[in-house]
């Protein structure tokens, strides 16, 4: 059995929030598998290979069902409602037959038009001055619209929406965190009540009305947990690929350049980011249902076990020069990353984030010709580690001349 090492991933080493990857590569030099200590203090497992991360993903003794654990104790979890990422086949296969019946890639392909002028009414705004906080001002709140717009969320309550979904990725308190999940779940249960007696056009509202062949529908808590992870997941991540997106641009010129030159590589640029330096750092627990060996390690029954989705987008005997941000990659083999997941637990909002990144992208590309970061790569800030998420906090760039006559 390969001596495993204790991966910190606190956070409490500001080097590792900066840049987790020389870490990651370390540790797959010493094998496949390693301890890592989590935010609460707690040990688990890590995977760092490619093809055991991947395979990780279809493994069934790897649970998502909580039920399983015996490695700790009074396991805090700030989650509303019941999601996917709590639940095993067949229960998982139910829950994503309902948000795959209405969450359909013509729902998502109708949005790119507003997807599009959101984009421009954030740039409209942001270039109005000579700097801005691209996070703040344009990551974030794009797909944040997109989503609360697919989902019928209010535009006044998007706010503190944000504000609690914020406090729950990464809490500045226990208390803060504990808040926020008790006002984000009732918010949502008078928006998922409302949805169901009122009903609407929207992906909520659809969902609340769903009535599967066989009778079956969605319980109260179901559909809250899926209004949850759609709210959460579907702004949060995609955020990061915008902002990350930019960075890895902004920081490569000569890849920077090829994409303006030829937007036919777009959808190879997203592809890339999403490899290059995910917006998910790790998996959701699994826990493992029986004894399991992982490369040469035995992982015993009831451990936590966390599938390194962004090492695993590093590992150079699946990408080559994989530490290399580079545009010229085959867009299949880039899109063997597991960014998204794989296999049932592929991300049901890929399609959405990836349409989103790619506008926004391009309009920005676009629509600021002289693009520049506004302070040094290296007082850049990132977001706290949190349980799955990776990003920056925020990301100060200044413009050339650019504005509405620039729009492409």
């Amino acid at each position: 059995m390969t001596e495993a090492l204790v991966a910190d991933l606190t956070g409490s080493d500001p080097s590792f929030t900066a840049d987790p990857y020389p870490l990651f590569a370390a540790l797959r030099e010493r094998g496949p598998v390693h301890r890592a200590r989590v935010l609460d203090g707690r040990d688990c497992w890590l995977i760092t290979d490619y093809e055991l991360a991947r395979a990780a993903f279809t493994d069934p003794r790897l649970s998502n069902d909580i039920r399983h654990l015996k490695a700790w104790e009074n396991l805090g979890r700030n989650v509303v409602g019941k999601t996917l990422m709590q639940v095993d086949p067949p229960d998982h296969t139910r829950l994503r037959r309902f948000i795959a019946r209405e969450f359909t890639l013509r729902r998502v392909q109708a949005m790119r038009p507003r997807v599009e002028r959101i984009a421009h009414e954030l740039l409209d705004t942001m270039l109005s001055s000579h700097e801005a906080d691209l996070v703040e001002s344009y990551a974030l709140p794009l797909p944040l619209s997109v989503i609360c717009e697919l989902l019928g969320v209010p535009e006044g309550d998007r706010a503190d929406f944000h504000l609690w979904s914020s406090d729950l990725s990464a809490p500045p308190t226990l208390e803060r965190g504990i808040a926020a999940q008790e006002a984000m779940t009732a918010y949502l249960s008078a928006l998922v009540d409302s949805k169901r007696k009122a009903g609407g056009e929207d992906l909520l509202g659809a969902m609340a009305r769903a009535v599967h062949d066989d009778g079956d529908r969605l319980s109260a808590e179901e559909l809250l947990g899926m209004a949850f992870l759609l709210l959460v997941g579907g702004h949060e991540s995609t955020a990061n690929v915008i902002s990350s997106g930019t960075l890895a641009l902004l920081r490569n010129p000569g890849q920077l350049a090829a994409l303006r030159a030829d937007w036919s590589l777009l959808e190879t640029a997203v592809e890339e980011v999403l490899r290059f330096d995910g917006p998910v750092e790790v998996s959701a627990y699994r826990y493992t249902t029986e004894p399991v060996l992982i490369g040469d390690t035995e992982i015993p029954a009831g451990e936590v076990v966390l599938i390194g989705m962004a090492a695993a987008g590093r590992d150079a005997r699946r990408f080559a020069e994989a530490d290399r941000f580079d545009l010229g990659r085959e867009l299949r083999e880039i899109r063997a990353h597991l960014a998204f997941g794989h296999g049932v637990h592929h991300c049901v909002g890929a399609p959405l984030a990836r349409m989103e990144s790619g506008i926004a992208l391009r309009a920005l590309l676009e629509r600021c010709p002289q693009l520049a970061l506004a302070v040094p790569y290296e007082d850049l800030t990132w977001k706290p580690p949190t349980f799955q998420l990776r990003g920056l906090q925020h990301l100060p760039v200044r413009f050339g001349f650019a504005g509405p006559a620039g729009r492409g």
